[in-house]
């Protein structure tokens, strides 16, 4: 999931409420020494809080735009490894600004700092990041919670939307296979009409079944996708030839249910089939995975599909097996591979 950034506008706020924090128990024990006649009032507390304020500022904008944007996004590795480098980063924000202050402390206050000035600035902006850092934990957790929920939701309702697409679609699955049984008997003579029910009566079975499923052998995919090849090849007989390669000690590590057949049917969906020009898709097997290839042949009028074929496969593949697709396109040949596990 993408990393979504705290808002610039909000770490801006707060970097502006807590600088006036940090500044204001300095300002109010000048503001009581002026009053009590202890110093003398020249404005230089005004110059003071002033300086301060904007230092302690853009102090705080750096660290927590550090801590909640940058250290997520251009930090990469571990959740230990990246707090390591931003802590290190702030360390390197922390020097920097104590520099700055003491280099700049003369020509805005007309003083050079003394030691116990720079003890407690140094005290102040050590404690400042320590509570800009814990600041910076909860504005990031905020934000993931907050995406977290927005996904929770996202996926009830595309839960939802599944159930309510179940419900429309559902059919008695004993009328339709006592009326393909019913079928067969009808066109018995016929063996090569009567072969194409059994395929598709063992295709339907097949689906009904691997809805129980979240992977399914290679093994058991491929006697499935035999039978859609078997339909596909019956109406584009030698135009379309799908190519099996996959060594034996593969075939029983799993994919999702019907992730072949999917690919296949992208391939005939998108790519002309013609005499001139038949479509030949390629499934084997290398270095852990699986490959389905194609040239492509782009059709001159694409057939009606929902486009949400692969993506939905991609999905499967990153909740399912934590893994993802590879799509590529080299010299005109479509490739998806398929990494291969022996458990869910």
């Amino acid at each position: 999931m993408m990393i979504k950034q705290v808002k610039h506008t909000q770490i801006i706020r707060v970097a502006l409420l807590l600088a006036l924090l940090i500044s204001l128990p300095r300002t109010i024990y000048l503001y009581n020494m002026i009053t009590e006649g202890a110093i003398d009032f020249s404005g230089k507390w005004v110059v003071d809080f002033l300086y301060r304020y904007v230092l302690f500022f853009f102090f705080s904008w750096v660290i927590l735009e550090l801590n909640t944007n940058v250290g997520y996004l251009k930090f990469k590795g571990s959740h230990i490894a990246r707090m390591v480098l931003m802590l290190v980063a702030d360390i390197v924000v922390l020097i920097l600004f104590l520099k700055l202050f003491g280099h700049f402390f003369y020509y805005v206050m007309g003083i050079e700092m003394d030691s116990k000035e720079r003890g407690f600035t140094k005290f102040n902006y050590i404690f400042f990041l320590i509570v800009l850092f814990f600041i910076a934990r909860v504005l990031r957790l905020q934000v993931d919670q907050q995406e977290s929920r927005i996904e929770n939701e996202r996926l009830k309702q595309q839960n939802l939307q599944n159930e309510l697409n179940a419900l429309k679609n559902q059919i008695d699955p004993h009328f339709l296979f006592n009326s393909l049984n019913s079928l067969t008997s009808l066109i018995r003579d016929n063996k090569t009409a009567t072969q194409f029910v059994k395929k598709l009566s063992y295709m339907y079975r097949y689906i009904l079944q691997s809805g129980d499923s979240d992977l399914v052998s290679i093994r058991e995919e491929l006697k499935y996708l035999d039978s859609y090849a078997y339909l596909m090849e019956t109406r584009y007989r030698d135009r379309l030839h799908i190519d099996v390669n996959i060594n034996e000690h593969c075939l029983e590590e799993k994919v999702p249910p019907m992730a072949l057949q999917l690919l296949v049917e992208n391939a005939v969906k998108h790519n002309e089939i013609s005499g001139s020009n038949p479509l030949t898709v390629n499934i084997f097997d290398k270095n852990g995975s699986l490959f389905v290839e194609n040239v492509i042949r782009p059709r001159t009028n694409l057939a009606d599909g929902t486009k949400n074929g692969l993506a939905n496969l991609q999905k499967r593949y990153e909740i399912l097996l934590k893994e993802k697709l590879t799509v590529r396109t080299v010299d005109n040949v479509f490739s998806v591979e398929l990494p291969l596990t022996k458990e869910l």
